[in-house]
């Protein structure tokens, strides 16, 4: 190499180095943007196949209702499967948020089969569940699996699960900017890991955009009538919230209390989805109407349109209670939006805002009091209806938050600010101590 060589090469060097002192975070953009981008298309086509898959169950199971007479059969199944191999993975999105604030043995890939055939299976036969929980476990059980080879230490693991949790709900329910956010925000309550926040942004963003190439469509709401914004519906929307935090807070509490129930009086694991299926089944039946299993979609969609009975919501929550506390597989919050949205609807009958505004309302503010996360689900509202319900979806979901109090679906959130200061001292503990 020729001295002119020599000193061109120095050169370049020295100028690289400066640029990137300079810029110090373009090594973590390109890093965590390659990551992002093999992310974002594993789990984008993961979530492309489960929705396709649960499509096609569900339209099966309409079309040959005798299948739900079955379903204690596959909850039997389902039970073996985990009790016999996959105890390790059988805490599901709790074990993903225990993960993140203490990452230990890589999550077993195993999660991503067995929470989708468990899911398929109950859909298939009949139970109440929704998608966001299987879709954020395959999500964690695929990201987990390139920590080795990217050579990721125990905080970049932790950034890797946040991403994988944004990808799996962003790219399942079509909502990339509220999927990034609640990765960011549900496993610490009151605080969010800014150090994440690209990998979340990135992989969701791709993961929906993976997804969408699929051909995957999403189910997509109008809300017909939006008031101006005047001092009486803003106080009409805080009570709305309250009413929704209520409910929230009541979905959490019964649905932990119903599985202790479950474990309690019985000791031998495949048999609780026997009985869970069981009075399901014979519920359905007796009802004569499978309008409260499944993701009830089209019920959510009608809750839009005209005002629901003040049962529906009542009705879907006992059934996704005894479906999910029995060991069903599923997640919580598509029944949650189902949930929300009837309850907001009936509420018209009360409260003088239109029933289509308080569905929309009902839909993200129950999930954000159950899950809470007020921000992400303040996005997923813009996402889904539009900006300019943005104040009403706004106030419901910050007031059904601090309604809500210390109580979640996932128990091993931690209390990272408490929601009143008169509770500091709970702070740093998980939620499950307060269950």
């Amino acid at each position: 190499m020729s001295k002119n060589q020599r000193t061109f090469n120095r050169k370049a060097i020295f100028h690289l180095q400066f640029f990137f002192r300079k810029y110090p975070a373009l090594p973590y953009l390109a890093k965590w943007l390659c990551i992002s981008m093999i992310l974002g298309v594993l789990v984008g086509t993961a979530s492309a196949g489960f929705l396709q898959s649960l499509e096609w169950a569900t339209h099966f199971r309409e079309n040959h209702l005798w299948l739900i007479a079955l379903l204690p059969v596959a909850g039997f199944l389902i039970g073996l499967l985990y009790y016999y191999f996959g105890k390790d993975v059988e805490a599901g999105n709790n074990l993903l948020i225990d993960s993140i604030h203490d990452p230990k043995e890589t999550i077993p890939f195993k999660m991503a089969p067995f929470v989708y055939l468990g899911t398929i299976a109950t859909h298939f036969f009949g139970g109440s569940a929704g998608r966001e929980g299987t879709a954020l476990q395959m999500a964690g059980a695929i990201a987990d699996q390139l920590s080795k080879p990217f050579k990721l230490d125990k905080n970049e693991r932790k950034i890797l699960l946040i991403a994988a949790i944004a990808a799996g709900f962003g790219s399942v329910f079509g909502t990339p900017l509220a999927g990034a956010v609640f990765g960011l925000e549900v496993f610490l309550i009151g605080r969010i890991r800014y150090n994440a926040i690209f990998p979340a942004f990135a992989s969701a963003i791709l993961a929906d955009w993976a997804t969408s190439l699929w051909n995957v469509k999403h189910t997509h709401y109008h809300i017909d009538i939006i008031p101006k914004l005047e001092f009486l519906p803003f106080l009409y929307s805080i009570l709305a919230g309250i009413i929704f935090g209520i409910c929230a807070a009541a979905f959490s509490r019964v649905i932990h209390w119903a599985g202790l129930v479950f474990k309690s009086k019985i000791t031998y694991p495949p048999f609780r989805p026997v009985i869970g299926g069981i009075i399901i089944a014979l519920t359905v039946f007796a009802m004569g109407t499978t309008r409260y299993v499944g993701l009830g979609v089209p019920v959510i969609v009608e809750s839009f349109e005209k005002q629901l009975p003040l049962y529906d919501f009542a009705l879907k929550m006992i059934l996704t209670i005894i479906t999910l506390s029995a060991g069903f597989k599923g997640g919580e919050v598509t029944p949650l939006f189902f949930i929300g949205a009837t309850l907001g609807s009936a509420l018209s009958l009360f409260i003088p805002l239109p029933f289509g505004l308080l569905a929309g309302m009902g839909f993200v503010a129950v999930f954000a009091g159950a899950t809470n996360t007020p921000l992400a689900c303040m996005l997923m509202g813009i996402e889904l209806f539009g900006a300019e319900s943005g104040v009403y979806i706004a106030t419901a979901c910050v007031v059904s938050y601090l309604l809500s109090g210390h109580n979640s679906i996932y128990t091993k959130q931690k209390i990272g600010e408490a929601k009143n200061r008169r509770y500091a001292a709970q702070e740093d503990k998980s939620v499950s101590e307060f269950l």
